[in-house]
């Protein structure tokens, strides 16, 4: 792999674990910690991250804590478009599961005059969008704070979940392929994912279009536990047929 490459992959999982250790860095890329610390001191010379001693962290975490904000802002127009499509899958009366992320989060924005909703999330943002809303009920599970992702995470969150039975999930994630399936960069939020996958009746995958026929570190689930996929316009006619093929209903948000 070109240094580039590492680079940029290593911003990745940053954007997705908020932080890593060099160690942990060293041995997920197979080269040297001093390799390591020459691929943070660039990301670090671009503005991307802030060293440390040991690892490094994704620049400016504090301020989106302060305002809600989340990493992800690339693709929005396509990630608002999902969002409203996937809110018309939603009726007054389900109990449902909505993950973290930027995404999932245009999804909730579309939510806030619903009633009767029973709503489970790890995300403190969308808690804090739809708990205006006294028609809307909202369960959270204890755990880990992830600043980078607003939301809980750990053991204890993917042990809550086990309790839990909904009929409806909107999935995050960061890729989609026939050879991985379901993947995203770190292991943070993998058990909480697979406790939420097993809670629910029907799976909807909300991610944009860049992401299919992505591959990342860590796999969540085979294709075969995928009900739906929620996406915009940019997939392309094969694409669309392959997954369907796989098993998966493609539904595509066209008013980008």
């Amino acid at each position: 792999m070109f240094a580039n490459q590492r680079q940029m992959k290593i911003y990745l999982l940053l954007r997705e674990e908020g932080q890593a250790k060099v160690s942990y860095l060293s041995q997920k890329f197979a080269v040297s910690e001093p390799t390591v610390r020459q691929d943070l001191a660039k990301l670090e010379s671009e503005g991307l991250v802030i060293r440390e001693h040991g690892g490094a962290y994704l620049k400016n975490m504090s301020e989106k804590v302060r305002t809600l904000s989340l990493e992800h802002k690339d693709n929005m127009t396509m990630k608002a478009a999902i969002g409203r499509k996937a809110a018309t899958l939603i009726n007054d009366g389900d109990s449902l599961i909505i993950d973290s992320g930027s995404t999932t989060t245009e999804i909730a924005k579309n939510m806030t005059s619903m009633s009767e909703l029973m709503v489970v999330t790890s995300a403190l943002n969308i808690a804090l969008l739809l708990g205006t809303n006294s028609e809307i009920k909202i369960l959270m599970p204890g755990g880990e704070f992830l600043a980078h992702t607003l939301s809980l995470t750990g053991a204890r969150s993917a042990n809550f979940f086990e309790e839990v039975h909904v009929e409806k999930l909107f999935l995050a994630a960061h890729g989609i392929s026939h050879e991985a399936g379901v993947t995203t960069p770190g292991f943070n939020d993998l058990a909480i994912k697979k406790s939420m996958i097993s809670s629910a009746e029907k799976i909807y995958l909300t991610v944009d279009s860049t992401k299919i026929d992505n591959t990342s570190f860590a796999v969540i689930c085979g294709l075969s536990k995928i009900d739906y996929l929620i996406t915009d316009s940019g997939i392309t006619s094969v694409q669309k047929r392959k997954l369907e093929d796989a098993g998966i209903e493609v539904i595509v948000a066209d008013d980008l």
